[in-house]
């Protein structure tokens, strides 16, 4: 990795993700179910989540980064998700996601310099311009990759946020200790 984008990687202290297209592979299952008074159609909506992204995750946090999930859809599934992580911060259903990006500076006390954030469509634009780290799955859209300081081989769902903790961790010194704590050499 360039020693610039090295750098900025090492100083980041809170990684936030888009969720559909980024934490999941942007599928949403809509499954029947049973309607209940006020409604005529019941459906409940679920996704898929990436397990070795969310040991990934884990690992971060343990090591002083702070997660957290900012999604234009309110999805219960996420919510779950974020709650299981740990996650510090967990904003669902607000496209205009700028508004959210300044609420979690002043309630962190992170700088923008501090915060990386990876997004995959155009509404994750505006916030990847402003944090010191921008990371794409290989999935975003042309326009999102562009802005992108490190578009991952992986996409969205598939081991993208894995790849983004492990440039983290390898940027801030920690990276070596996991594969030492599993006996990896």
């Amino acid at each position: 990795m360039d020693p610039e984008l090295q750098q900025r990687a090492a100083g980041i202290r809170l990684l936030l993700l888009d969720a559909d297209g980024v934490l999941t592979d942007g599928v949403i299952y809509n499954i029947p179910g049973t309607p209940d008074v006020n409604q005529k159609n019941a459906t409940y909506e679920t996704k898929g989540f990436n397990s070795q992204d969310g040991i990934a995750l884990q690992w971060l946090m343990k090591n002083g980064v702070q997660t957290g999930v900012v999604s234009g859809r309110i999805s219960q599934a996420t919510e779950i998700r974020g709650r299981q992580l740990g996650m510090t911060y967990v904003y669902l259903g607000r496209v205009d996601k700028l508004p959210i990006l300044d609420e979690i500076v002043a309630r962190s006390g992170l700088s923008l310099a501090h915060i990386a954030y990876a997004g995959d469509d155009l509404v994750d634009v505006p916030l990847m311009r402003r944090v010191g780290f921008a990371f794409a799955p290989a999935n975003a859209r042309p326009e999102v990759k562009k802005v992108a300081h490190y578009v991952t081989s992986a996409s969205g769902g598939r081991g993208a946020v894995r790849e983004m903790v492990e440039i983290l961790m390898q940027a801030n010194g920690t990276w070596d200790a996991i594969l030492k704590h599993y006996e990896v050499e």
